[in-house]
Parts: C-alpha cells; sequence; structure tokens
C-alpha cells in the first residue's frame, strides 16, 4: 500500500522507532524559526483547517497498523504545525479505540494551547513534546518569527495549563541561540516560565545541522549545562547516541543518501524527492552521517546541500 501522509519509522533519539504522521502541507507553521532544519516557512498561519484529509489519514493508519508493524511511538510530526489540521482530535480518538496497544506522541511548536479545545483534541496523546525557546518578546520574536497575532504571554499560558491538566507526560524542549536567549535576563525569564508551568521533562537542544538562518550557531555541551543549571532542570544533556542502534535504522536508506550525494550535492528536500523518503527521515540519517563526519553542507541558491567528506 502507497502512504501519503505515514512516513518511516523514523529512528529518533527521543522516541525510538517512530512512525510519522504529517497533517500539513510542507512548512504550513505559526512560526518561522530560524534553527528550523526544513527552512523557512513558506506559510505562516494561525488558520486551522483540514489540509489533508482526515479519513484518508484514518485510512492510511489502520491499514499499516493491521501488520502489527514493531513501533515504539506513533508520532504527529513533519514540516509544519500538526495542530493546525482542525482533525487531529478525531484522528487521536480513532488510534486510542481501535489501536490501543501503540503510544501516541505529538511534535508541536506548542503556540496553540491556549485553546482550551485543541487540548482536549489531543488528551489521549501519551507524550506531548512541545517547545519553549523565549520567555521574553525580544526573544520570540527574533528566534521565533512568529505570526503576529500570536501572544507570548497566550503561549506560556497555554502551556501552563497543558502541563496541568494532561493527563500524559510533557517534554518541554528549549532551543538555545547564542547570544538571543542565552543572557542571563533571558535565562532568568525561562526559568521562571519553566518552573510555573512544571512539566515533566525539559530537554535543551541547540544546532547541529544547518537551519534556516546562517548566523545561528551551535553551543557546546559544556555550555548547555551551564544553561540547565541556571535553569534549574538537572542535566537533561545526554551523550550524543548514533542513530544507528534503533531498530529502524537501516543500512539502506544510508546507502541510498551516501550514493546520491556522491553524483551531486543535494539539499534534502531534493533528496526526499528523488528517495521517495520523508525529509524527516532524511534529517535522521543526514544527522548521523555529519556527526560520523562523512557528509559536510555548504549554503547555495536553493538552500543547505550536503555534499559527501570525501
Amino acid at each position: 500500500m502507497q502512504y501519503t501522509y505515514l512516513f518511516g519509522p523514523v529512528p529518533s533519539r527521543r522516541l525510538g522507532a517512530s512512525l510519522g504522521v504529517d497533517l500539513v502541507p510542507y512548512k504550513t507553521c505559526t512560526l518561522d524559526c530560524v534553527y528550523c532544519e526544513c527552512g523557512p516557512t513558506t506559510d505562516l498561519t494561525i488558520t486551522r483547517k483540514e489540509y489533508v484529509p482526515t479519513d484518508t489519514v484514518i485510512d492510511e493508519l489502520d491499514g499499516y497498523l493491521s501488520t502489527s508493524p514493531s513501533l515504539d511511538f506513533i508520532t504527529f510530526s513533519g514540516a509544519g504545525e500538526s495542530l493546525l489540521h482542525s482533525g487531529i482530535g478525531r484522528i487521536v480518538a480513532h488510534l486510542k479505540e481501535a489501536h490501543p496497544d501503540f503510544r501516541l506522541a505529538l511534535l508541536t511548536n506548542g503556540t496553540l494551547f491556549s485553546d482550551k479545545a485543541i487540548r482536549r483534541e489531543v488528551r489521549g496523546v501519551d507524550v506531548i513534546l512541545p517547545s519553549l525557546d523565549a520567555a521574553t518578546l525580544q526573544a520570540f520574536s527574533t528566534i521565533n518569527r512568529p505570526h503576529p497575532s500570536l501572544v507570548l504571554d497566550d503561549v506560556k499560558k497555554g502551556l501552563t495549563a497543558l502541563c496541568r491538566e494532561h493527563e500524559g507526560e510533557v517534554w518541554l524542549e528549549v532551543f538555545i541561540v547564542p547570544g538571543v536567549n542565552d543572557t542571563p535576563e533571558e535565562l532568568d525569564a525561562l526559568a521562571g516560565a519553566i518552573s510555573e508551568m512544571s512539566p515533566d521533562m525539559v530537554q535543551l537542544n541547540s544546532l547541529d545541522r544547518p537551519g534556516s538562518e546562517e548566523w545561528v550557531e551551535g553551543v557546546s555541551e559544556a555550555r548547555l549545562r551551564e544553561v540547565a543549571h541556571i535553569l534549574g532542570i538537572g542535566d537533561p544533556i545526554h551523550a550524543y547516541v548514533s542513530r544507528r542502534h534503533i531498530k529502524s535504522y537501516t543500512p539502506e536508506a544510508e546507502s541510498r543518501i551516501m550514493q546520491t550525494l556522491k553524483r551531486r550535492p543535494c539539499t534534502a528536500r531534493d533528496l526526499a524527492d528523488m528517495l521517495g523518503l520523508h525529509e524527516n527521515e532524511i534529517h535522521k540519517y543526514l544527522e548521523v552521517l555529519i556527526q560520523e563526519g562523512h557528509v559536510t553542507s555548504k549554503r547555495g541558491t536553493r538552500g543547505v546541500y550536503f555534499i559527501p567528506s570525501s
């Protein structure tokens, strides 16, 4: 069966073997984050609608799950904001009723939880992984470049309500952008917001592959540990673990990517189109190849190109 809205399973360091469910068109999002590995947002919106047919997504999930695949999670993710899809609540409810043995995860930028109805729609999700990169308007505007109608205080209140109401787990992610949200003032504001929210876990992240903007730089593990201490979140930093050890990582996919790059430099989108893989999958493999020194990157006329190291 050919799947249009499912991809993977993807080898995720946080979620293991994760079947992706992509509910919005490429780069349809409420934010235009400077660090996004998928590039600039092309449809900056807060409009919720049925971007892709809900019934078709459910049919694809039923077909795939009928084979009893070995999965750690079914994950709502993609190159956009999944909560913009107005049918996500119906999909979650169907999965919990028809396929209760599979755990659900949601990757989200966290901007829409001020709407109580949206929080209700995803109450059946086992793990929600929202982001909060800034607790001040200046840093929020610089890093996340939000839709003009989004109000940071509402975003923070929505995340706080989510953490208090949600029966599953909430793992908050904070992406550190040096010189923007790692100053004493910004970290103090973030620490206060995180304390108010009290999520089940806080994970720090920084750039390891080129983002939307060239000026964004990565952060050393030592600095991330300092930031974790300042934020009062213990030690959420874990040593790099190769995705090769995740059961859904396939040497065949890696080989196809390397063989393609040896013929000519490609963007992640090029690789996805040529190899028939979702761009999220491509990025997972590129991360391994970059970490191991097999692939490097450079910016070109159409974005970031990946090339073999030798």
